[in-house]
């Protein structure tokens, strides 16, 4: 970690700015105030003002078990000089292979196999073509829709943009994406659903309208259903009781695959290995990224079952034809297998039981904000949490950002989307900690309500 003298000055750190473009970021406020980290230790960023700032998110959901993790930083260290790169096409390697027994070991019941992709945008669009390709071979060519859900985020490919249902993913890119998609509605009321703790009682009732779908396009067009079990990236939108179930019985009920998306669920953040298992609800294929790796190094992928697979390795050709023309140059890296296996070494080791046991605390801690002005809605399931603030009229998402600048002034970086704070603390924070966060996240809304 750096020590506040060795910290470059802010000057010195933005040369290059002008030939950068940030994803997902307002480029030209950025340019104006730039954010700049200059390391990180634990649940902790410090900027380049030697500012230390506690990670309320955990990166971009995708660092539980906080940063500089000397078990990953040793594995990682070893594996470069050992194996810095194998091809990932006719060829493995054990740390991969072991890599994979290990992620199916921890997920849910029948899914066995893991195919690796190194994001899960790529994830995503890999569970979309294994679907597809899953149904025609087993004679259901028609089915070549897929059935998304609103305010869903499934990365930025063309396959994740056109099941996804953020407009401004959307707005853009709408005329080239995959035709044939339709939507879910999606599961937010504020009428009926505010300040839940967990699982909200109204809503089962939604997934009914897949059946619609069903009944709109017939189900002999329909190869697969993709959702978050958890709307993560639109704001920690949390499923009715019950309604998980449901789209798993009309799926069955159709022949539709069912595929959740668990890239930020997945490894911990509900207090299981997968939010498959804390909802009970097995899908036919599920999408894994960050967690994996603890975000060191990227790495996705996805799981499917063993009848999907064996549909793949019963094509009708020779033995050395290859099943699924799909993969990347990347995939299964060794590198960024050694940091998954360090990551699950300390994920088993006590990380998730840790995760599971700050629930409560955290759950407590953002209810708390109740009452604050401007707090319109709070609702928390798992390792997540987030703050609804009443928007400031005509300028969607400038409350947000305000609460987002006054956070750094207190000391903690927080991830807004629109008008909504979101939350994901590392696994490794104390009790302490999650309650500073909520201190810290009380000021800075108050001081941009008076803004």
């Amino acid at each position: 970690m750096n020590h506040p003298e060795q910290v470059p000055t802010l000057g010195a750190s933005v040369a290059g700015l002008e030939n950068s473009w940030l994803p997902f970021t307002p480029n030209r406020y950025f340019h104006e105030h730039p954010k700049l980290m200059a390391s990180a230790q634990g649940a902790y960023y410090t900027n380049v003002q030697g500012q230390k700032l506690f990670d309320a998110l955990s990166g971009l959901w995708c660092c539980p078990l906080g940063h500089a993790h000397a078990g990953i930083a040793a594995a990682i260290s070893r594996q470069v000089l050992e194996l810095d790169y194998s091809p990932a096409f006719q060829i493995s390697n054990p740390l991969t292979l072991n890599l994979a027994r290990r992620i199916a070991g921890l997920a849910p019941e029948g899914l066995d196999r893991v195919f690796f992709t190194n994001s899960g945008s790529e994830a995503v669009d890999t569970a979309l073509k294994i679907a597809y390709g899953y149904q025609r071979l087993r004679g259901e060519g028609s089915r070549t829709r897929f059935i998304g859900r609103e305010k869903g985020y499934h990365g930025v490919g063309f396959g994740g943009m056109s099941v996804g249902g953020m407009p401004a993913n959307r707005k853009m890119f709408g005329p080239v994406m995959v035709p044939g998609v339709d939507h879910l509605p999606h599961t937010y009321n504020l009428s009926e659903m505010a300040f839940s703790k967990g699982m909200p009682k109204w809503g089962a009732h939604l997934a009914d309208e897949l059946e619609r779908i069903v009944a709109l396009h017939d189900a002999s067009t329909i190869a697969a259903v993709i959702v978050e079990p958890i709307q993560g990236s639109v704001g920690v939108v949390v499923p009715p009781e019950g309604y998980l179930q449901r789209l798993r019985e009309i799926c069955t009920k159709h022949g539709i695959l069912l595929i959740f998306d668990e890239v930020i669920t997945g490894f911990g953040r509900m207090g299981t290995p997968f939010a498959a298992q804390f909802f009970g609800v097995t899908p036919d294929i599920l999408c894994f990224a960050k967690g994996v790796t603890n975000g060191i190094i990227p790495m996705g992928g996805v799981i499917v079952r063993e009848e999907i697979f064996q549909a793949f390795m019963g094509i009708n050709a020779p033995q050395y034809a290859v099943e699924l023309c799909h993969g990347f140059t990347y995939s299964g890296h060794p590198m960024a297998a050694a940091a998954g296996h360090a990551a699950l070494d300390a994920l088993e080791g006590g990380a998730i039981a840790a995760a599971a046991a700050l629930i409560p605390v955290l759950e407590e801690t953002i209810h708390n904000l109740r009452g604050e002005p401007g707090v319109i809605d709070i609702r928390n399931i798992g390792l997540a949490a987030a703050v609804d603030l009443e928007p400031i009229a005509g300028k969607p998402g400038a409350r947000a950002l305000k609460t987002f600048e006054a956070g750094i002034e207190e000391g903690v970086l927080l991830r807004f989307t629109a008008d909504t704070i979101a939350m994901g603390p590392p696994f490794i924070s104390t009790p302490d900690e999650i309650r500073a966060m909520g201190d810290m996240l009380r000021r800075a809304i108050r001081s941009a309500m008076a803004a």
